[in-house]
This record gives C-alpha cells, structure tokens and sequence, in this order.
C-alpha cells in the first residue's frame, strides 16, 4: 500500500521561505516520478514541480526561479524548498507520485502567504 505524508506547511509572510516534506512508503521515489501539485480554493489543480526517474526535473511556470524540488532516495523522501513567497502562492500543497499511469496522493498541507 503506497502512503505519502506530507509536512512543513503554514503561514509566512511575503517574501518568507518554507520546505515541504513528502514521506513516502510502499513505493520507491527514485524508480518514479515524485513530485507536488497545489490547489488554491476556486481555482483548478496545478503542477508545482516534479522529478523523474532519471532526475528530470519539471517546474511550474509561476515557480521557477523561486521553489526548488529534491529528492532524498535513501530516506525516500522529497522536499520542496519554497523560497521568494508570494500572496498567489497560498493553496493546499499535495505531494504525488507515479508509478508507470497509477498516481497516488498524499493528504495536502495547507500553505498561507499573508502579511
């Protein structure tokens, strides 16, 4: 059974940093793609980043430059380190990955921008 569980949500201010934690069980991150999509309320659900099997690394367009994804294959664990925080940047953040067309979801950590 695939978990994942994400940590290191909050609130921070305009131009705040924070990381995002996803711990993954019953799936190996390293062999699948592993990545964080966000979801902002009345709004559709959006990538954020995501790395592959071969470390290829995908990022939205809002967030380049700004967030950057990792992966630590021996704790099989993904971080996203959100740096430059903006208002438009509060959403729920869901960590994902996909193993070959199954894709599976962590629970979402809420993240607040707000001054």
């Amino acid at each position: 059974q695939v978990q994942l569980v994400e940590s290191g949500g909050g609130l921070v201010q305009p131009g705040g940093s924070l990381r995002l934690s996803c711990a993954g069980s019953g799936i190996i991150f390293s062999l699948n793609t592993v990545g964080w999509y966000r979801q902002a309320p009345g709004k559709e659900r959006e990538l954020v980043a995501r790395i592959f099997r071969g470390a290829n690394i995908n990022y939205g367009d809002s967030v380049k430059g700004r967030f950057t994804i990792s992966r630590d294959n021996a704790q099989n664990t993904a971080y996203l380190q959100m740096n430059s925080l903006k208002l438009e940047d509060t959403a729920v953040y869901y960590c994902y990955a996909q193993r070959t067309v199954t894709s599976y979801w962590g629970q979402g950590t809420q993240v607040t921008v707000s001054s």
